[in-house]
């Protein structure tokens, strides 16, 4: 789909890295926006106040995509700027470097409740509002996964790779669900991006500490894989469906 200019995008942890990314360049395409936030009110504010001064259009939401409250009020707010026609799963969290043996069950039904089930739910609430089957107009959904699907991520955070993998499952199943229902649904796995969730994980520099392993011996930046978001949204992707692209450098 292209951009109406009364079309809204979700974008779930809108306010820093890759969702911020993704605001400011999905606002340059004529969606309005709306920024969903966890935590960081300014953070989203600052957002806004970008996109208000070139002309764009966005509201910034308080969202903690692990309650199915938040996102009930997110969307109802999205309704009232205006018609859905995208969301992007951005929202996600990690938690320190640990075994899988010295886990507890509450960080990991913390991680699964934030990047598995608040992914599905947002998902949920977009299907309702832009299937055709629910007189919608069709639109896209965007899942962020993480190249940490396919590798593991032994000794670091196992739980925060399987529940990528979960996402990279649930686009494909997703997809074919809706694909006669006008949405497309994709996912984008990216690799060592330079953004501030390896700091909540409790190592601020490891994507660049990593980068020796990336066969462009870099990290990426948020700005990369919000090119890849927007395309994904536009109808130069029209034909694109189910599938996840790797924006990762080639790791």
């Amino acid at each position: 789909m292209t951009a109406r200019n009364d079309s809204v995008v979700i974008i779930t942890g809108g306010s820093r890295g890759i969702g911020r990314a993704a605001a400011l360049k999905a606002a340059a395409q004529g969606f309005k926006v709306v920024v969903a936030y966890a935590t960081n009110e300014a953070a989203a504010n600052d957002v806004v106040s970008q996109i208000e001064a070139t002309n764009g259009k966005a509201i910034a939401v308080k969202c903690d995509v692990g309650s199915e409250a938040d996102i009930l009020a997110l969307f109802k707010a999205a309704d009232a700027f205006g018609p859905l026609g995208a969301l992007i799963n951005n929202a996600g969290i990690v938690g320190p470097t640990i075994r899988v043996e010295d886990m507890t069950a509450e960080r990991i039904n913390r991680m699964m409740a934030v990047n598995v089930t608040g992914s599905f739910l947002c998902a949920r609430e977009a299907v309702k509002r832009m299937s055709t089957k629910h007189g919608g107009k069709g639109g896209v959904i965007v899942n962020l996964s993480s190249v940490a699907a396919k590798l593991g991520s032994a000794n670091t955070y196992v739980d925060y790779a399987a529940s990528k993998g979960a996402i990279d499952t649930f686009t494909v199943g997703l997809s074919q669900e809706v694909a006669t229902e006008g949405i497309r649904v994709v996912g984008i796995r990216p690799g060592l991006i330079d953004t501030e969730i390896h700091a909540s994980g409790g190592e601020p520099d490891r994507a660049h500490r990593l980068s020796v392993h990336v066969p462009m011996k870099r990290v990426g930046t948020a700005d990369e894989i919000a090119n890849a978001i927007v395309w994904l949204l536009s109808d130069d992707a029209s034909y694109v469906t189910s599938s996840i692209l790797d924006v990762s450098g080639g790791r």
